[in-house]
């Protein structure tokens, strides 16, 4: 093992460490949450470089409001997030494509793999954001499918707020990964389009088979930053 190479391995370890241990003390994640969050950041780090994790970082600073915003009145509706933070399988349903985009691109070098690590980012704020923030605003949301008034917190529920919310936080996460060098400013916008992309995907997986008990969310949200990284990588 060369000396760079244990050098920067020895850096992912130290600063995973720090980021997991904040995250589990802000009750961000659970212990399952916290070594799976661990794992990905680890990933992120050595396969897509430093910039990869500060993007990763963005990413759970704004989530991590997004689901304390309101939160007494999230839990008056029964949708709060539970107070010992997101699990490992929550964790993995977000995050586990960025992984796997930056993996690819450590073994292929190919470009196209960091902005689907990019676009899979942001579309992980976009829909904890919208949804976190949308409940937090309204009593009331429509069914993305046959627009319908349901209630807030509704799978497949949206709102001009939370929706607002949702692309307002995709666009910050972007610029988060063109600031870090982790993608070109001229690619912003194709992370950006993916990500709300999808989001509208997982509204519309939630309306449909997550209503009908086919999937669980974590499925959806999994299946969701597929199609933002797939669309991103096309783009590419």
């Amino acid at each position: 093992m060369g000396v760079g190479l244990a050098s920067r391995l020895g850096i992912a370890i130290a600063v995973t460490l720090l980021f997991t241990l904040l995250a589990r003390w802000l009750r961000g994640v659970s212990v399952s949450g916290a070594v799976a969050g661990a794992t990905i950041s680890f990933l992120l780090y050595v396969a897509a470089g430093p910039g990869a994790f500060v993007a990763l970082v963005s990413v759970f600073a704004l989530t991590w409001l997004a689901t304390r915003f309101g939160y007494r009145w999230k839990q008056e509706l029964g949708t709060a997030e539970k107070q010992g933070g997101r699990t490992g399988s929550q964790v993995l349903a977000n995050l586990a494509a960025a992984a796997a985009c930056a993996g690819l691109f450590a073994l292929r070098g190919k470009s196209a793999f960091l902005l689907g690590t990019a676009a899979v980012l942001s579309e992980a704020t976009a829909d904890t954001v919208s949804s976190e923030l949308g409940q937090a605003q309204r009593k009331r949301a429509r069914l993305i499918t046959t627009w319908e008034v349901v209630a807030a917190g509704t799978d497949g529920g949206v709102s001009v707020f939370g929706t607002a919310a949702g692309i307002a936080a995709a666009i910050l996460t972007s610029l988060v990964c063109s600031l870090v060098r982790l993608i070109p400013l001229r690619r912003i916008g194709i992370a950006v389009f993916s990500a709300i992309l999808g989001m509208v995907a997982d509204s519309y997986l939630g309306a449909t088979l997550e209503r009908r008990k086919l999937l669980n969310n974590d499925w959806v949200n999994f299946l969701s930053t597929l199609v933002a990284a797939g669309i991103a990588i096309l783009l590419a």
